[in-house]
């Protein structure tokens, strides 16, 4: 059984524009991310999803209805919460703080959320996940984590998607006990 996820980074915001940590702030789309989203229609429409899924955040759901329409809104597709480093620019922070978070896995945002928890929430919510096609609104970190999970590790801009496919171990492995 294939999971596909078509993850889609919601479109700008003045604080993404800004480099600003942007974890559970709900913060909206700015005109340059509405435009951004338009645009995803053309790419988005010809495509069948088995359903559309995005963040409960503004800046998510915004981008899933002016791309493709009405989402299923998910809490677990929130960005990691930065706590007392939500709304630091990247410059402004610590070089320490900065090379934690580029290296990614180990990171825990002081008052926040670590990856650890991002990652326990968002693979839990892709393996509910029926087989086929979904259509996933989401934030950066969440993203950036699922790439991880299948050995690749790279930025998505705010507006842009990549394609990831996941073979379900459980079917594998419920085919593989039938099979002895």
């Amino acid at each position: 059984m294939t999971v596909r996820l078509w993850l889609v980074r919601h479109g700008a915001t003045d604080w993404s524009d800004a480099r600003r940590l942007n974890g559970w702030t709900d913060t909206p789309l700015n005109d340059r991310g509405r435009l951004q989203a338009r645009s995803l229609a053309e790419r988005l429409n010809a495509r069948q999803f088995a359903r559309v899924w995005s963040s409960d955040l503004a800046r998510a759901a915004e981008t899933a209805r002016l791309a493709l329409g009405e989402p299923v809104l998910d809490p677990r597709l929130r960005e990691l919460e930065f706590g007392m480093l939500e709304g630091s620019r990247w410059e402004d922070c610590t070089a320490d703080v900065r090379g934690a978070l580029a290296a990614f896995d180990d990171f825990e945002a002081p008052g926040g959320e670590s990856v650890a928890g991002l990652r326990s929430r968002v693979i839990r919510f892709v393996e509910e996940l029926p087989e086929g096609d979904h259509l996933v609104f989401t934030h950066g970190g969440v993203i950036r984590l699922l790439l991880r999970q299948t050995g690749a590790d790279r930025h998505v801009l705010p507006g842009g998607f990549v394609l990831v496919a996941r073979e379900a171990a459980r079917e594998e492995e419920r085919i593989r006990r039938a099979g002895t």
